[in-house]
């Protein structure tokens, strides 16, 4: 198999955690495509007309797109344990939680990235962050007995999310005020499947 991606998104780096965490990277091969909101490198829409990464390239059958899809996917091959029936509905709104803050870190990347700086729009930015911040703030207040547990996909996800925020939005110091989090997200980010897919750049 074969999984479309860029070492600096964050959505194949859920997917690529998964990998390592269930010991098949060898069973998986990382293809980087170049592509931008912009520009779709024509490889990755011949696989993904929506020109979104990561795509799961599979022999036996269509790709998989989207993170959710293609981790639930290799977690049900692989038994990888990260999807837990008994907690199976705390999992996934962790996951959603966590897909959202790295939905709007992304979007406001792009806002300054992609944007004209005269064409900017400051108080967008700031309502995405403001969903950010709400999001964290529920999760330091109610997720902190879910977090103590054992490592599962929303677990996965909301690592890499505030591995996201470092990377792209670290001037705003998402652990201000969330003592919790920011222990927790310290302890997680040392293990080795963490620490292998960082953003360099």
């Amino acid at each position: 198999m074969q999984l479309l991606m860029s070492p600096l998104s964050p959505y194949a780096r859920k997917v690529r955690v998964l990998v390592r965490e269930a010991g098949r990277e060898a069973e998986l091969e990382e293809v980087a495509v170049t592509t931008t909101a912009l520009e779709t490198d024509p490889v990755l829409a011949a696989r993904n007309p929506l020109g979104r990464i990561p795509v799961l390239v599979r022999p036996d059958g269509p790709a998989l797109v989207d993170s959710r899809v293609i981790c639930r996917f290799l977690d049900a091959r692989w038994g990888a344990g990260l999807y837990p029936e008994r907690r199976l509905w705390e999992v996934l709104a962790l996951e959603a939680l966590a897909e959202g803050v790295i939905d709007s870190a992304l979007l406001m990347s792009y806002e300054v990235r992609l944007r004209p700086a005269e064409a900017r729009f400051a108080a967008w930015i700031e309502a995405q962050w403001a969903k950010v911040a709400r999001t964290l703030d529920a999760i330091e207040s109610r997720w902190t007995s879910h977090l103590a547990g054992p490592l599962d996909m929303g677990q996965v996800a909301l690592a890499v999310a505030l591995g996201y925020l470092d990377f792209r939005h670290g001037e705003r110091g998402w652990r201000e005020g969330r003592p919790a989090l920011a222990a927790w997200e310290a302890r997680l980010s040392a293990r080795p499947s963490l620490s292998a897919t960082r953003p360099q750049g």
